[in-house]
């Protein structure tokens, strides 16, 4: 029997779908987490009889066939990247950007990543850098003695020293956007990497067309919307049960089959 098969990629399907919204709920306080969203299509078809053929001597025509199908598969698993919301921490290097783009960060491979997560720091030398000490492109100094560092919404970072009046300027932060912000490869530690499928980086200053502005002093939270994603797991909890119940009555038949004498 089909049935037993394509109940079974049923529950597979679910399975997926269930481990998905887990993956959401379980980073709803994570900064600048995109939830995920998978999607299922149908599997091939087993033809029995072809649409559109023959059926008689006089060219009549099949209309419609009997395509019996197989089940379901899962095909992709997107990042929706509708920005969250923004929240103020009055942190100097707490940085959110409002709109499209991305921080960009330099490995220690020597690979670029790309970050919406703000939450920067200072290095032992002053540099800014991720929580995981990963330089913060293009590579901006603080110095020791500053009493105040401002970073306005087109990314110039100003810095404030004792005895001076007008504010040193110490570089100017810049945002990388990419034409299918789906196709970046999430690595953990909220970084992405640029992949064939996200097009190549395109880097400008905040403020320009089509890219965002820099808002310090905040943080972008996660995107999550637990009510939503509680009622998806109810769901998706309930087309899994539906699916064993399949195989329940497959096995029944089967053995009602068995006992035939």
């Amino acid at each position: 029997m089909r049935t037993l098969s394509i109940a079974a990629t049923g529950m597979m399907a679910q399975q997926t779908n269930v481990e998905v919204i887990s993956n959401n709920i379980a980073n709803m306080n994570t900064t600048a987490y995109n939830r995920r969203r998978p999607e299922f299509t149908d599997l091939l078809y087993q033809n029995i009889q072809r649409i559109g053929t023959t059926s008689s001597d006089m060219g009549t025509i099949v209309p419609s066939g009997i395509q019996l199908g197989l089940g379901v598969k899962t095909t992709a698993v997107y990042r929706i990247t509708e920005p969250g919301s923004l929240q103020n921490t009055n942190n100097t290097l707490d940085l959110a950007v409002q709109g499209r783009g991305y921080f960009k960060v330099l490995l220690p491979s020597g690979e670029y990543a790309y970050t919406r997560d703000g939450t920067f720091q200072l290095s032992p030398t002053g540099q800014i850098v991720t929580q995981q000490g990963y330089q913060v492109m293009p590579g901006i100094s603080i110095d020791n003695n500053a009493t105040g560092v401002t970073i306005d919404t087109t990314g110039q970072v100003n810095e404030n020293l004792s005895g001076q009046i007008t504010p040193a300027i110490k570089g100017q932060f810049t945002i990388t956007i990419f034409p299918n912000d789906a196709g970046l490869e999430a690595t953990g530690d909220n970084l992405f990497l640029a992949t064939p499928a996200s097009g190549n980086p395109l880097d400008a200053t905040p403020g320009k067309p089509g890219y965002g502005t820099i808002l310090q002093g905040y943080l972008e939270t996660s995107n999550v919307n637990v009510v939503s994603e509680v009622t998806d797991l109810i769901s998706a909890q309930r087309a899994y049960e539906m699916n064993s119940k399949v195989i329940q009555a497959a096995d029944e038949m089967l053995n009602t089959v068995n006992q035939l004498k």
